[in-house]
This record gives C-alpha cells, structure tokens and sequence, in this order.
C-alpha cells in the first residue's frame, strides 16, 4: 500500500480500455453521483488496482472487479482514498487474474465553482441566475468527475450516459444516439469514442442556442451560446469549418469525429479547451458582435479557435506521452494556427504578428528562473505551471525555426507521416524529431536537443572587421549576467539587400564570415542584418558601426518590418541587461518616429511603457522629457489614423488606432485627453454612438482614468456603469483592464477591491492587476491583506500565478525582494514556486537596472536633446 504513496505516476499493473460512464448532475444542489464501470486489461500480477480520484466520495460497497472468463466477482477488503496523491487504492484479498476484467465504483461528487474537474457555471436567463455545469479535465481533474486512469497515456474509448432535467442541452465528445424522457428528467447517451485519453473528455449541460453548418466533406460543426447570442457565434462557426477543411490537407488526415461542438463558457479559467469533438471557451474567445467587438478581439476568435481545432489532430488524435512533452501540444497547435489565420486572413500580416509569442518566449526564457522546453514533471501539482510562455511561445517559435531551416514543404511532409505513425497512440518529442529526420537528412535531434533540453538561448554577437564577419555566441540572461549553454544556431544574414541571403550553422562559440563579396567600395556602409526575418530564437548584438548602419536604414525604411521589430526588441534586452545605455536605446527609438507598421508600433508601445516605468524609479526628474519625446515618436502615426475609422480601412490599422491612443492617454498627451473626454460623454449618452466604436473605447477609457481621482470621480462612476449595464464580456473586460492605470491610490484600492467582488468573474478579476507605478504599493498591500481570499478563490489552479507575477514583478528595488521573500517565507506552495522565484528575479533585474540609468552619464542632456528635436 505504501508503494503507491508520493508516487508521480500510477503503476502499469492494470490498463483500462473503455469506460462506461454514468453521471446524473443536480444543478440546484451543485453536485453529482455517478457509477462507472471499466473494462480493465490486468497485465501483470497483483492483488491491487490503483487508479486516480480526488474529491470523490466513493461507496466501497459498490466496487467489485469481474474478471471476462469466470463467474467470480472479486470485492476489495479495502478501498482508500488517499487525496494527497488523489489515487484510489483497492486492496483485494487475493491476486487478480490476468486478462479483462470490469472493475465497477459507485460514487458522487461536488459541482465545484474553481473552474476544474466537474464545476458549475453561472448565467441569467430571463433575469434568472441559473447553474451549468461544465468540465475543465486537463491537466489532472478528470478524476474529480470520476475514478480513472488520469494520464495522457492511458489511452481508452469512452461511452458516456447522462441524466439530466428534459429541459436542457446535455453535450459531450460524442453525438447523441437516443434521449429517452421520463418525466422531469432525460437520459442521453452518446456514441462510443475512439481512444482517447482522460483529459480530453467532456460533458457541458444548461440552456444553450447554436449555430450550425457542415465542412465540405459533412462534418456537423456547432457554436454553442448563451441564449440569445447566437449570432455571435456566426464569425466563430465560420472560421472553424474552414480551418477544419485547411488541417485535414495540411495533415493529410480527416478530422477523426463525426461532429464537432464548440461552446461559449461564462466561467472558465484558460482561454479555451481542445476537448475532442466539443471545445470549451471563454466567450471572449470564441463569441464576435458585430457591432460591439473590437478588431482584436475578431482577430483574438480566429487565432483561437485555429489553435484549439490544430489539437483535433496534434494532441487529441497523437497525444503526447507524457507532461514533459506538453510543448509538443502547446507549441505545435500555437504555430500551427497562425498558419491557418494567415491562409484564411491573409490581409492581418499574421506571421509579422508572431513576434509578439516570440518575444514573449524570449523574455520568460532570459531568466535564470526559467526552464527548459522538456520539463520533468514529478507531481500532479507542478502541470499547471508548465502551461506558460516557454511551451506555447518558446515551443511555436523554435517550430518556426525548424521550418524555417528545413523548408516548408519537406516540414509538412514529415509531420503528415509522423501523425500517421501515432494516430490513436501516444509520442514523445524525439518521436517528431525522428520523422522530420528521415524526412529531411538533416540533424534534426541534434539540432534541437540544444533548444529543448536546456533551458534559455544565446545573444549573438556580430563585428566587422578586415572585411569579415566576427559571429560569437553566449547565453543571454535578463540580468546581465553570464551562462555557459551552448547552441546550434541558424544563422541568416543580408547584407545591403534582402536578395543577398546568407545562411549557416553556428556550431562552435564563435565563427567569422567572409564578405568581400559584399564589402565592395560601393556598399562599405552597406546595413547587415542578422536573423532575418527573426525566424530565430536568439538575441544580436552589433558592434556601433554596423548598429548606426541599421539605425540608417530603419529610417531610410530599407528593413522589413520583422527586422525592424527584432532590432528594437533586441536593443531594449540588451538595455535592461545592461549591454547597451538608455541613451543609445531612445536613439534607436527615435529612428521610429515614422514607423506606421501594427506589429512594430504595438512593441515600441509596450517599450516605451517598460522604460518609463524604469526610468521613473531611476531618475524622475527626467520624466516630463521622456514622456514628450515617446509623444513625439507617436505624433506621426496618430495624425495619420486620427480618431476616426475611414471607409475601408485595413484590419490592422483598426487595431493600431486604438493601442497608439491608448499610448498617448497614458503619456498624459493634453489633446488626445480632451477628445477622449469629449467622445466618452458622447458614449455615455449613447451607447451606439460613432464617435467611440470598439476599436477606441478602451484609449477613451484608459484617457478618462488619468484624470480621476478620488475627489473627482465621476469618470469612474460612469465606467463601472457601463460595466454593470453591458452583457458582453469583451466590453466588461475592455473596462477592467482600463481601470487600474489610473494614477491616484485611493482608485486604486477601490478597484481592487471591486475585483474579487462578485460582480467580477473570478477568471476576469486578474484584469485589474496591471496597475500604474503609483498603484503598485497599494496593490502589494492589498494583496497581503487578501491573501487568504485569493488562496481560496484560486489556490488550485494556474491563475493563482497570474496574481503573484502581476502583482510582485513591477517593483524595482532590492528592499521589496526582501520583503516579499519574507511574507512567502511560510506560504510558498508548489503550484506557485516556479512563478514566485521569476517575479523575483524580474525585481533584482529592474533594480539593477535602475541602478545602472542613475550612473549613466550626460542622460539629462541627451534626453533634453531628444525631447525638442526637430526633424
């Protein structure tokens, strides 16, 4: 018995093949009883069956196991659950005998509201807050539902029963084969599955509209709403039966299931679930109002719900063997569904957008804290962690590397066998590495050994010199400091023209270049660019001659916008390593001041709010200055777009509008506050009006939260009356993440506040985190004091991380890490651990940091010199 405990993994003892599963949810008294019954494959001797269960109460005298060939039924002497490992251990008298058999539990359970397992979720119709419920099984919580055999591996068919009131939908992975009335309540059966594994079951009851249609080969394809937002699913239900189409080519296979159901959730804590057959979402992920969603959030649907659809074939019909294999999962279906957007959308420059998962990957990935793509995983507890920016971001981007390298042809090829291969099984990351091999004659294990079993990635140093190019690589810390990982790296450069491409790879600490080809005398000053296009996951840093060659050509406009993103994005790490002074950071920035691309403007945004926040801490002095000078930088481009959408205009431009004038509200930019203020009392009047459609309201809101105060408050009475009267969770959303960048404490404090209330979600209520330098002290404090509110609330799942990052990482000083160390000293727990130490180590870096701009040198004057520049 003892054997079992502290266990990461079940024992193989006993494999299950099929489960039959009853469940009867009671809505009103939020919790279940059910009995399954499973076909279970007795491989090995023992007189033990252990299987996976966790706030389960299971009836002892309803478990027997029935061997296939003998009349004798065998009840366990014994049935414990042991919730610290949530196993269910059944001790039997004597030995099993091997072969099938059907184990049989009775058991009931709790519809939670923590968003796992089996849970309940709320809506009103009518005016009426009614009960769902719902499932939310991956990583570890199908055993919350019912006792199973709770990892990906356990592969087995599913036939699922649910009783339920008549009145309502009942969904699962399957399609309907009867429903039989009786009274008050129904029984609905499904098909049987094909094998799948446990965290991809489902089950969704409660009143629902749809939309339908059918792919080209009739696949029924269904978007499930709230009542009465059906329409809102139409965008969403369109994408999805074209993506399905585009994926059954790409991967050479049919979707696997006769349907597909996909379905709007008010509670839910991720973005979206791939279960087989019947995805779960956020309604801000997959429902679209024509008259009320931004283009964001049009753009955020696609991209969703391309990446849930990639997991029908990458994850559900080959699942990974293991969590330390999650990137392949995650990673895999996030570049893949960029992929699908580009060919449907061609128009949104999706993959010029992939940076922004790039840089994500790149600045989780620049700390020590960090970890490699293959995570060993020793405990249930540490999954959740794990579902971050290295497997989805760091993993879609070392995809597109590998592409990028092998070519696209050759990489679809491959992976059309590889799915082949494991169909209906499971794999692990060098099972895809092998196919892509044999596919290519490359090296690919070798290759990217170096990028996924180490964590972190190199800063490439590049010098010219005798007309050579000096290649050097080390590993890139956030810190500045110094690390010894060693890569093979895809180098590509141009030199002077994108026609002359160059491309090797860097297998050694350091390589030099001949290019006398290039260095004719025409092209001495001739711009190289390194990593072209940024297909690479690795950092550059140029010497000054070849960096004033690239500031030249960004202002002469020679780059791509890719390039032109990599070289900023590049150039602020560097700076907050300490590898480059602020000065030559904001005189790169300044080379952008006619920069009119979404992708780049939106990174130059979110830099210029990170160096302000430093340079604050650093030097406050300079701050009217520095705030002038990025005003400047975003004069050109908000003169251009103005406040108003022309007819016709691109998709991208009705993004950038709103995020540039967002920017200038929080630069404190006089103009844009007082036609911000002017068209919010238009909106306020008139919900429709066209003076503020989606694509701006959030700058407008932003704009009227930098003048409230707790004195002068109305603009913020006003949004939490929008927020109470609006039934769109885009919009609710839209106003939280507005809220807390007001400047003034008192505000502060009563959003936060109004964040864990219940007229937040508790999914949303993180929204409200983000809030401006002067609120980082109140929310610290207010963090401390509902510390054990917030443990309650989220203590069980990931967005509990989402609390500590947000809340810890904006501080600069090396006092606060102690003091934060200090209060986690006796409440640190697994499931945050990974996420406490990288907030911390992310305050040592901006302390250090701001140590380093209060050295510099002659910054007052060049900062003066920038300000007031005429061009």
């Amino acid at each position: 018995m003892e054997n079992f405990k502290g266990q990461p993994r079940l024992p193989k003892f006993a494999v299950p093949k099929r489960y039959d599963l009853q469940l009867k949810p009671d809505l009103s008294a939020c919790k279940f009883a059910g009995s399954v019954s499973i076909d279970v494959d007795i491989v090995a001797e023992t007189r033990f069956i252990v299987l996976n269960a966790a706030e389960l109460s299971i009836n002892p005298g309803s478990v027997s196991f029935s061997p296939r060939n003998s009349s004798k039924v065998f009840d366990p002497k014994k049935v414990e659950l042991v919730e610290e490992d949530e196993i269910l251990v059944l001790d039997f008298a004597e030995a099993l005998p091997l072969g099938l058999g059907v184990l049989a539990i009775g058991f009931e359970g709790i519809l939670n509201d923590r968003m796992k397992g089996f849970y309940r979720s709320t809506y009103e119709h009518n005016g009426e807050k009614k009960n769902m419920a719902v499932t939310q099984f991956e990583p570890a919580d199908a055993r919350r539902s019912f006792p199973c055999w709770d990892e990906p591996s356990f592969k087995a068919k599913f036939k699922i029963t649910l009783d339920v009131p008549s009145e309502l939908v009942a969904l699962s992975n399957m399609p309907v084969i009867e429903e039989k009335v009786n009274g008050p309540l129904k029984t609905v059966s499904y098909q049987e599955s094909p094998i799948m594994s446990t965290y991809l079951v489902a089950y969704v009851v409660g009143l629902f509209d749809y939309v339908e249609d059918h792919t080209s080969d009739g696949i029924k394809v269904r978007v499930y709403c709230q009542v009465g937002k059906a329409n809102q699913g139409e965008f969403a239900l369109k994408v999805a039966v074209r993506t399905l189409e585009l994926y059954k080519d790409y991967f050479a296979v049919p979707y696997p299931l006769p349907k597909l159901d996909m379905i709007a959730i008010p509670d839910f804590a991720a973005g979206a679930m791939e279960n087989y057959g019947l995805v779960t979402y956020r309604e801000t992920a997959l429902l679209y109002d024509e008259q009320h969603s931004a283009a964001a959030n049009k753009q955020r649907v696609a991209t969703v719900v391309a990446h849930e659809l990639a997991h029908q074939w990458f994850g559900n019909l080959v699942t990974m063997e293991w969590w330390t294999h999650l990137w392949l999962n995650e990673g895999f279906a996030t570049w893949v569904s960029y992929l699908a957007t580009d060919s449907i959308f061609p128009e949104w420059r999706i993959w010029t957008q992939f940076l922004d998962e790039l840089t994500d990957g790149l600045r989780l990935d620049g700390l020590a804290e960090s970890h490699p793509i293959e995570v060993e995983i020793n405990h249930a507890a540490e999954i959740d962690e794990i579902f971050d920016a290295i497997s989805y971001r760091k993993g879609a981007s070392v995809i597109r590397m590998l592409q990028s390298y092998l070519g696209a042809e050759c990489f679809q090829r491959s992976l059309a066998s590889y799915i082949k291969k494991h169909a209906y099984s499971n794999a692990k990351t060098e099972d895809l590495w092998a196919a892509l091999e044999e596919g290519s004659g490359e090296p690919v294990t070798k290759l990217m050994n170096t990028w996924t079993k180490q964590k972190g990635y190199p800063v490439v140093s590049v010098k010219f010199k005798d007309q050579k190019l000096e290649f050097e690589q080390s590993q890139f810390f956030s810190s500045g400091s110094l690390g010894d990982g060693q890569w093979i790296v895809p180098i590509t450069f141009c030199c002077g023209s994108y026609d002359k491409k160059k491309s090797f790879l860097l297998q050694t600490k350091s390589e030099n270049y001949d290019v006398k080809e290039f260095a004719s005398d025409s092209n001495k000053s001739a711009w190289i660019k390194l990593n072209v296009d940024q297909t690479g996951f690795y950092r550059v840093k140029y010497d000054e001659e070849l960096a004033a060659r690239l500031r030249y050509a960004i202002e002469n406009k020679y780059l791509t916008p890719t390039d032109r993103f990599g070289i900023l994005d590049d150039s602020f790490a560097l700076c907050m390593a300490r590898q480059l002074p602020l000065t030559s950071l904001l005189t790169l920035m300044g080379a952008y001041r006619e920069e009119l691309d979404y992708t780049v403007l939106s990174n130059l945004i979110s830099i210029t709010y990170k160096v302000g926040r430093i340079a604050a801490d650093a030097r406050p002095e300079l701050m009217d200055n520095i705030n002038q000078f990025f005003i400047n930088i975003f004069q050109y481009s908000a003169e251009k777009l103005g406040w108003d959408a022309t007819q016709g205009e691109s998709h991208l431009d009705s993004m950038l509008r709103g995020e540039i004038l967002t920017a200038l509200a929080m630069l404190g930019h006089k103009e844009t506050l007082s036609e911000a203020s002017r068209r919010f009392d238009a909106f306020l009047k008139d919900r429709n009006t066209p003076l503020l459609p989606p694509d701006t309201r959030k700058a407008a809101y932003v704009a009227v939260m930098q003048t409230v105060t707790s004195s002068n408050r109305a603009g913020f009475d006003s949004l939490l009356k929008v927020y109470r009267e609006t039934d769109l969770s885009q919009e609710k959303i839209r106003i939280l993440g507005s809220l807390p960048s007001c400047p003034d404490q008192g505000i502060i404090s009563e959003v936060l506040k109004f964040s864990l209330s219940p007229e937040v979600r508790s999914q949303d209520a993180m929204y409200a985190l983000a809030v401006s330098k002067e609120g980082r002290e109140v929310a610290w404090t207010w963090f401390k004091e509902n510390w054990d509110l917030i443990l309650k609330t989220y203590g069980s799942g990931f967005l509990i991380t989402r609390f500590v990052s947000a809340v810890v990482s904006p501080f600069a000083s090396f006092e606060k890490v102690k003091e934060v160390e200090e209060f986690f000293a006796n409440r640190s727990m697994p499931s945050i651990a990974r996420t406490l130490k990288q907030s911390l180590e992310r305050v040592n870096i901006n302390a250090n940091w701001v140590k380093s701009i209060q050295a510099e040198q002659n910054l007052g004057e060049a900062i003066q010199e920038l300000a007031y520049r005429k061009y």
